[in-house]
């Protein structure tokens, strides 16, 4: 019988969860066993999945889940180097030459283990079938605006949290950007995709007005002046081998209206990043990473974005991820033996 088990998010502040209560339901109905770990910080209430039949497991007990069964989860695992025996579903980060991907492709390797990435997961066309891109984007918007009109009282984006709703994120930064006039612009690379989507439609609903480039725009490799012209750029693309540069190096000291980058995409340790003026990612403590002083320049890379509306983002992945879920174990399911072949190429 398939088994997969979803463990608990390790990282502080990661509520979201990739099954509902509801997905949970219709996996135990197609005769699939599901075990849900006891958490202190998911968004969506263990009671739920008890309701719906899950068994109940401990938080961080899944090293000693059943050999055959799937770990599923989102962000990265306890990095205590133990070999990973399982196969597990998550968003490793390890495929584009990220230090840290390379250690856990080690553990991987040590215990025989596989990672099945979430990002990876793509149909015969080579779309994901499932991404938390859209409130990426949303969320990546509203704490580059808040960053913003921090700036221009003097100061820079305090710490942010998560908010109950989509409809509170945009009040609250409305009620920040107030008295602020004119509102920045955005130019939005990657603006057709679910993130760019995401991005734009939060800037409407706080009147900034957005230049929305994708590929077309950006085919001719660069480099883009246009990014230094406007007071916000969102990058909204994943960084792949080939990706233009949208911000070099040396644009900190170029003549710019660019005030704050918003990477929503944010991979800064992968070589084919396309903004090349941080090499770490923000915290929700520390939201941004100021560098440049005259005239100032902030990034926001905040990497669990779609954390901060951890109910919506985890009922729209979850019903995205949930068919794929209902064939795990098929042996002829492509979705998943494409993921498990692009593991092993890069093992």
């Amino acid at each position: 019988m398939t088994h997969i088990w979803m463990r608990t998010e390790s990282r502080e502040n990661e509520a979201r969860a990739p099954l509902t209560p509801e997905g949970a339901a219709q996996l135990l109905a197609a005769g699939i066993a599901v075990t849900v770990e006891e958490s202190r910080q998911r968004a969506l209430p263990l009671a739920a999945y008890r309701d719906a039949g899950c068994a109940v497991a401990p938080e961080g007990s899944w090293p000693e889940a059943p050999a055959g069964a799937f770990v599923l989860g989102l962000k990265e695992l306890p990095e205590d180097g133990s070999p990973l025996r399982h196969r597990h579903i998550m968003f490793g980060h390890a495929f584009k030459g990220q230090p840290a991907g390379r250690v856990l492709l080690e553990r991987f390797r040590a215990g025989g283990g596989t990672l099945l990435d979430l990002e990876y997961l793509v149909d015969e066309t080579g779309r994901r079938v499932a991404a938390f891109g859209y409130w990426a984007g949303f969320a990546g918007a509203a704490v580059t605006l808040l960053d913003w009109a921090a700036q221009a009282r003097g100061g820079r984006c305090g710490p942010v949290g998560a908010y109950a709703s989509a409809e509170a994120m945009v009040a609250a930064v409305k009620a920040e950007m107030e008295g602020l006039a004119p509102n920045p612009r955005a130019l939005v690379i990657g603006a057709l995709g679910r993130v760019g989507t995401g991005a734009t439609d939060f800037c409407g609903r706080v009147g900034v007005p957005v230049t929305g480039w994708d590929m077309a725009e950006t085919a001719g490799g660069g480099p883009f002046p246009e990014v230094l012209e406007h007071e916000l750029f969102f990058n909204c693309i994943l960084a792949r081998p080939g990706c233009p540069v949208f911000v070099p190096a040396e644009a900190v000291n170029a003549p710019r209206a660019l005030r704050v980058i918003g990477d929503i995409a944010c991979d800064p340790t992968s070589d084919f990043s396309p903004v090349k003026v941080y090499d770490r990612s923000t915290t929700w403590e520390e939201p941004v990473l100021r560098v440049a002083e005259s005239p100032v320049l902030d990034v926001m890379a905040i990497d669990n974005l779609p954390s901060m509306l951890p109910a919506e983002s985890s009922q729209d992945f979850a019903a995205q991820l949930l068919p794929s879920l209902l064939v795990l174990d098929a042996p002829d399911e492509t979705v998943w033996t494409r993921a498990e072949a692009t593991f092993r190429k890069h093992l």
